[in-house]
């Protein structure tokens, strides 16, 4: 698993803190959520404390809370544990597969396609999304940690879609993978989508929504867009581009079962460990500064744990592709 930081985003953007201030915060989440051990010590790494830290704008004592929720939802949900064999079902259809291509900065591509959805079990769904986020974080270059998803959004209907799911996955991918999402392209997402998105947008944060991009095969600007992220010789055709294979359940099976073979290496505890020490403290006025801000986003943080609370799948509303 790589442990190193992060220091550009692929746009080129720096952040704005220095290096040592970066650092210091880093260090401080690390003391602040105490020892850990295992795969829980081996995922506190300074690019994941770090991403988490950009996620909450640097503010530590709110990374520290993002961080711990997600601590204990990775010790009760074992993401690293899901195989193939574990969510096949689920993905027979091809509703979320990871490309055989990256775009041009070299992060991973997830296709989903909504109209494929095939299942109304919310447990599954949101099952074979986390395997699909750790199959391409597993698949990421050293020196990246985006990935981009491209919605093909042909055939689409109002039966693809649930309030619920959408409310569920967008905590999930939030809350637990912070500063993975580069680019989301919707691509021909059709009228009747529109009403659905106002709904589904005050889910995500603003910093996600800016993510979002909607593209239209018969707007120029639209090549553009995707000409500047691909080589669209690899391209599936539904989005513009040269290829034009279907999508083959048996093939990617295949790719996914030695995929998982890889995932025992990736989360190697050998050596590593029993437990993290917490690194000193260090007197930095602006770490401490940041353990001080008032916590003014409380109240949403409270709602979307209550929002994300899971119960038994709800099978009398349409389910969303995951």
């Amino acid at each position: 698993m790589s442990t190193g930081l992060k220091k550009t985003t692929p746009d080129g953007c720096e952040n704005s803190l220095s290096p040592e201030i970066q650092q210091e915060k880093i260090d401080e989440v690390r003391r602040l959520i105490g020892p850990q051990s295992g795969k829980l010590a081996l995922y506190c790494s300074d690019a994941s404390i770090s991403r988490y830290l950009r996620a909450r704008n640097w503010n530590v004592k709110k990374a520290v809370k993002m961080l711990k929720a997600t601590l204990k939802w990775r010790l009760e949900f074992k993401p690293e544990e899901i195989r193939w064999d574990d969510v096949a079902v689920e993905a027979e259809t091809g509703k979320i597969y990871r490309s055989s291509y990256k775009d041009k900065y070299g992060r991973p591509v997830l296709v989903m396609r909504p109209r494929c959805q095939n299942s109304k079990s919310i447990k599954g769904q949101i099952k074979y999304l986390v395997y699909c986020m750790e199959n391409a974080i597993l698949n990421l270059p050293q020196d990246q940690e985006e990935m981009v998803w491209l919605i093909d959004f042909h055939g689409f209907n109002l039966s693809n879609i649930s309030i619920k799911v959408t409310r569920e996955t967008a905590h999930v991918l939030q809350e637990h993978y912070p500063e993975r999402l580069g680019v989301a392209i919707l691509y021909d997402a059709p009228k009747i989508f529109e009403p659905f998105w106002m709904v589904a947008k005050p889910f995500l944060e603003q910093k996600t929504a800016n993510k979002v991009k909607f593209a239209y095969s018969d707007n120029p600007n639209t090549t553009k867009i995707m000409d500047e992220l691909f080589d669209m010789e690899l391209v599936e055709s539904a989005f513009g581009g040269k290829d034009d294979a279907d999508f083959g359940i048996t093939k990617y099976a295949e790719r996914m079962r030695e995929d998982d073979k890889k995932i025992p290496s990736f989360w190697k505890t050998d050596g590593y460990p029993a437990a993290t020490p917490p690194p000193p403290v260090i007197a930095s006025p602006s770490v401490q500064n940041s353990n001080s801000e008032p916590d003014s986003d409380e109240l949403s943080d409270v709602q979307a744990e209550k929002s994300s609370s899971r119960g038994e799948d709800d099978e009398s509303l349409p389910v969303k592709n995951s």
